[in-house]
């Protein structure tokens, strides 16, 4: 026979205990006693307290009724306090057991990823990373951001990534990648210098908050800094001067299939703004290329009329203004976005 579970056997005790007081309750208030009275006698009835009886029980019937509810009371409420101890040792014993078989399984990863934080962002980057089968550890202080990671089955650290001993227990050292993505530029800092520490060979990708912490988070050791409020602010930009471009590369479910190939190539695909100050202002298509050194290419041109050249001719000019399409190596955004905005000058 298969044992019920702690919640069936509990929700079964709580029943049985109140339907005895119920009706004991109910054969002394037709034995002509109040409620208040006839409650009372249940309760100490059952809880074997031993108190005096609150009215003589006299009555062959009256005696029957107290002996029936000592004796089915009593054992309900034996019956009770096991299950309400069986329902906290078995959530007990599964929540050890879980988190033993969580260690377990983070002991045994090789090249995963470690995300530290699982804020807004840290959550986002979860969901992508196990929609592209990438193996990953997410390390949290937050009990309710904790709860919610493991509840979608993550495997979860909880603790302080700032804490070295909490890195090791998410296998820093057998680790491919660390993404620190915390709203705390300090920590974020932190986190880099003790990652980079922990595992030389380490890729680590950090979120910077304001554009200053950039250089030292790539001081600290980091290999790539992503700040978001940067981002989306080029990515408003992009749908305000080239929304025909930005509404085929983001949009169209095949264009978006297209970019995740891209990635997973180590390519990104984006529409880059062509400022007055830019040093490939003028140039052709084939010049900028070469000034480049295969670190992009460009697929299409936006004009500042807001007409549209795909696949355009190597001695295509590029004029400031422009929107170009470019094809680069992820990561490298220095030589595709800031070579397109900065100053001019050699390639």
């Amino acid at each position: 026979m298969t044992p019920q579970s702690p919640v069936r056997n509990l929700i079964n005790g709580v029943i049985f205990v109140f339907l005895i007081t119920v009706l004991g309750t109910s054969g002394y208030v037709a034995a002509g006693w109040n409620i208040a009275d006839a409650f009372y006698m249940v309760i100490i009835t059952i809880f074997s307290v031993g108190y005096e009886e609150v009215h003589p029980v006299q009555s062959a019937g009256l005696r029957a009724l107290t002996m029936s509810i000592i004796v089915l009371g009593c054992t309900g409420m034996i019956y009770l306090t096991g299950a309400v101890v069986q329902f906290f040792t078995a959530t007990q014993l599964q929540q050890f057991l879980g988190l033993k078989k969580m260690k377990s399984e983070i002991d045994h990863l090789q090249a995963h990823v470690i995300i530290c934080g699982f804020g807004r962002i840290g959550s986002m980057l979860a969901r992508d990373l196990r929609a592209g089968n990438a193996r990953f550890v997410v390390i949290e202080r937050s009990e309710q951001h904790v709860a919610q990671a493991r509840e979608v089955g993550y495997l979860c650290v909880q603790g302080e990534a700032t804490d070295e001993q909490t890195l090791i227990q998410a296998g820093i050292a057998r680790a491919a990648v660390v993404a620190t993505v915390l709203p705390d530029d300090a920590a974020n800092v932190f986190i880099t210098l003790s990652a980079r520490s922990l595992n030389k060979s380490l890729r680590i990708i950090a979120r910077g908050e304001l554009p200053t912490t950039e250089g030292k988070l790539l001081h600290a050791g980091a290999d790539q800094v992503v700040l978001p409020a940067h981002i989306g602010a080029e990515r408003i930009a992009e749908i305000i001067l080239y929304p025909e471009s930005s509404r085929m590369i983001r949009n169209a479910e095949l264009m978006r299939d297209f970019g995740h190939s891209l990635h997973n190539l180590g390519l990104d695909l984006s529409v880059v703004a062509v400022a007055h100050g830019s040093k490939f202002a003028g140039l052709s298509v084939e010049e900028i290329e070469q000034r480049a050194e295969g670190a992009f290419l460009i697929v299409a041109v936006n004009r500042g009329d807001g007409s549209t050249i795909t696949r355009p001719a190597p001695h295509t000019r590029i004029a400031p203004g422009d929107g170009v399409v470019i094809i680069e190596r992820a990561g490298r955004s220095a030589r595709g976005e800031d070579a397109f905005t900065g100053e001019k000058g050699t390639a």
